[in-house]
Parts: structure tokens; sequence; C-alpha cells
């Protein structure tokens, strides 16, 4: 049941439709580094297109009603969106759902320290990495620094051609024999991940400051630049992620290439998906872009948390529709896409992969009816019915999809948040992107899996 490449069947018109569908999500991707980021974003184009921010309809005396397009955010890093269906919500939603965090270094809470003239700062790691894909490489730094009185100070350095980047060091060749005789995963140690800041001292300091110049440059340089001291970095998210912006990939220019595509690929096309369907839908189309995925979808903004569900109740109260048993039945009675990535079939490391069951660049959306690791643990495994009726959907809608299994039988394994959202007795699947690279600071993307995305999660949302 092999597939056919997507690229074989485009008209011009459709190839057209392609390349604007890929030139958004980059901009995306450039603008959208960390969950904060990826939120105000999405903020951006949501009210763009109409919609409204449910908390300050409802504060500024508002209704909602069939027809109306509202959003809600969780602590700037999770959102969900609503178009609201003809239907009752106690019948059910059609849900696109997608995780908005990436792999990254994170700044730690006390980060900066001196070793003979340079500055550092130290970082843990977040997220599944290979720890020595991210030495000597330009980097940047984004996030947010919150003082004592609450005043948020936003970071971004490394992104502008004027800014300077920062940089991980790496032992050289000449003198690596011991160091290349550890394994990979050994190899960089993740407390040996600490950014090179600075090396030159500041002058004129006291004899109790001298021994530290080059970290009260810096601390001077950030004063400068952002009001902050060296205590705010207690109170401060900063993340560390590869420095540029997202690039089209090959000659043929048939490839993204980009940060942080697992799992924006899905997140983003998921949006578009939302945000071009106008019209009042019988049922309420959800978009819902989570936090904290790389990690166990843990915390006040993963899908663990209650945010969604707390979220469904206010907008089904706002409706004059909320009862805890009619909230019980909205969630059970919904259908959801689990949008994240899948692992692309990659010919160099063949021996990972079974060719039956791999997803392949190019050949359309893929959908993995389970997930997990060893005997599918961890995983949701939709049921059959479900999985008929989405073919049934992409087939009706000429949505090109193919399904996969990511990797071998026993060569390892990663979960969604498909299992979560099953919890609530709601059909889900997942349904993403194939990528090459996956978890790397630059992953690989085929443009024709990008709009086959859109597509099918339009397709989705109509009919599901």
């Amino acid at each position: 049941m092999e597939r056919r490449n997507a690229w074989l069947a485009y008209t011009e018109a459709e190839e057209k439709e392609l390349e604007e569908t890929a030139a958004k999500y980059r901009y995306f991707l450039d603008q959208g580094k960390t969950e904060r980021e990826c939120v105000t974003q999405i903020i951006r184009e949501a009210e763009a297109a109409g919609y409204e921010s449910l908390e300050k309809k409802l504060a500024e005396g508002g209704s909602v009603k069939a027809g109306d397009k509202v959003y809600t955010v969780g602590m700037k890093k999770i959102i969900a969106l609503y178009h609201i269906g003809q239907e009752p919500l106690e019948k059910g939603m059609n849900i696109l759902c997608a995780h908005i965090d990436s792999p990254r270094l994170d700044i730690k809470q006390n980060p900066l320290y001196e070793d003979t003239d340079l500055a550092y700062l130290d970082t843990h790691y977040y997220g599944g990495v290979k720890k020595y894909q991210w030495v000597a490489l330009p980097l940047a730094m984004h996030g947010v620094v919150v003082r004592k009185d609450g005043t948020v100070v936003d970071v971004k350095i490394g992104e502008d051609e004027s800014d300077p980047v920062l940089y991980i060091t790496d032992l050289l060749i000449h003198l690596s024999a011991k160091q290349l005789q550890k394994t990979a995963a050994e190899v960089i140690e993740g407390e040996n991940l600490d950014i090179l800041i600075g090396t030159k001292p500041l002058k004129d300091l006291p004899d109790d400051k001298k021994k530290e110049a080059v970290k009260e440059n810096v601390l001077k340089l950030l004063n400068e630049k952002y009001g902050i001291d060296e205590e705010d970095f207690l109170s401060a998210e900063l993340e560390i992620v590869p420095a540029g912006k997202a690039r089209e990939g090959g000659l043929d220019r048939s490839m993204i290439i980009a940060y942080g595509q697992d799992d924006r690929v899905c997140a983003y096309t998921s949006l578009l998906a939302q945000l071009e369907l106008e019209d009042t839908p019988m049922r309420t189309h959800c978009c819902l872009l989570v936090d904290k995925e790389e990690i166990g979808s843990v915390g006040a903004t993963g899908m663990q948390s209650r945010f969604f569900e707390n979220s469904v109740a206010e907008l089904m109260e706002a409706l004059g529709q909320y009862s805890e048993l009619k909230l019980r039945r909205a969630l059970s009675r919904s259908s959801m896409l689990s949008s994240d990535v899948s692992a692309g079939y990659d010919p160099a490391y063949a021996e990972a992969f079974e060719k039956k069951n791999s997803a392949y660049l190019g050949r359309g959306i893929v959908l993995n009816k389970f997930t997990g690791a060893r005997g599918k643990s961890g995983s949701n495994d939709a049921n059959a019915e479900y999985v008929a009726r989405v073919r049934k959907i992409f087939d009706d809608h000429n949505v090109a999809f193919q399904t996969a299994e990511l990797g071998k039988v026993d060569f390892g394994g990663g979960g969604t948040i498909a299992y979560i959202a099953a919890l609530y007795e709601m059909e889900v699947i997942d349904s993403g992107v194939a990528v090459l690279s996956m978890h790397a600071p630059w992953e690989a993307t085929s443009k024709a899996d990008v709009y086959e995305a859109k597509k099918a999660y339009k397709a989705f949302l109509l009919d599901a």
C-alpha cells in the first residue's frame, strides 16, 4: 500500500497555495521560538481573523452565541480557540490539538559565573536532545525576566543581524582522543552545556570585584539594555535556541529547514485550518495548542492540567449551557486529531525503520494509530471505527495521507498527548507531519506535507 508522492498531483494553482502556506509557516517559526512567543503570534493572527478574548468579552458584559470566535489563554503559554457551532456543546466538538514547546536549553535560576576570564551561563536541557548536537552552533536567547515589582522584560538576543550570538564550545579534534572513545550520550555532558557569554573584563573595579571582571561587564551590559540585575535571574524564563531564520531546503526548495518544527508544524497548520474556515459550523471547532509535551505534558500549561476542561466549562457557562453532566458529555462526544509529528524515513539510518510502516517526506499527512514504546506502552491506540472515519474524511477531501509507526519494534519509541485526551473518552488519533532529524537544532519537513496537513485539518473540522 505504498502512497504516491503528493507533489505529482498538484496543479499550478495548488502549488501556488502550497508556497503561500509554506511562507506563512516560516514566518510563524521565526516569530515563535518559545511558547510565549508562539501564543503572542497566535493571538495576533487570530484577532486579525475576527477572534476575541473570551475573558475580555465577558468582563465587558458581552455574551457568546453561535458563530462567535473566541480564544482563552493560560499563563501566556497555552491557548484554546473556539468557533462556536450551531449545535449545543453537549453534542461535542471537532478538536485539533498540538503542542508549541520544543527541545531547547533553559537558563538555570543562578546561572552566571566566570572561569579564567570567560563568563558563562549555566543551562539545563529541556526535552529529549542529543546533547552533542548543541555545541559549536550560533545560539540565541529568548524569554522574559520578571522583576520583583511585576515588570516583565522581554529578552531576545541573537536573531537580528546586528546582534551578537551565543555559543557552546567543543573540544578541538587535536585533543579529542579520549573524548571520542565515549558513547554519543556521554561525549557532551549536560553540565557542560554552558553558554559562553563574554570574555571582556570591566575596567576600574574595586578590588573585591576584579576577580570576576568579565562577569561584571556582562551584568553591566544587561543592566544597560534591559534594566535587570543578577538577582532578577531568579524570576526569569530564558531559553537558548538556535539562532537564525527558517529556510527553504534543497536545490528544488521543496523543504523547510528550521528549529522547533516538532511540533509547531502541526500547531501552525492547525491554527490556519481553524482561521480559514469562516462559516458558522454545525459542531464547534476548537484548536488547542499546549505547552510541556516534551517533558510529559505536566504543569499548569500542559495537557494534563485542567486548562482545557476549565475553558470548555467557562464557554458552556457563557452560552447558558453549563452543567457538570453536560460538560462531561461535551468532552466524551468530541473528536480530536492529536496533531504531532512523525519520524520521517531516512535511508541513511534505514536500520531504525520498518519500510512498510514508515512515514515518508512528500507523501502527505501521517496517521499514527498508536505510538508508545515496547509493546505500545504509554500509547493511545485509536479504535478501528475512528480510523476508518478519518480515512474517509481525508479521501473525500482529496487529502494525501499515509500511515506509520515510530520506527522498528523495540528500537525506541515516543508518545504524544493523545492518551491524555482519550481519558475524557473522546475519540482521538495521532496525525501530523513527517520530520527528518527530529529534536535536532535544525529539523527538515516537506512543504507538500505542510500543505497536506492544513488541508487535512480543515477537512476534519468540517466533517468529523
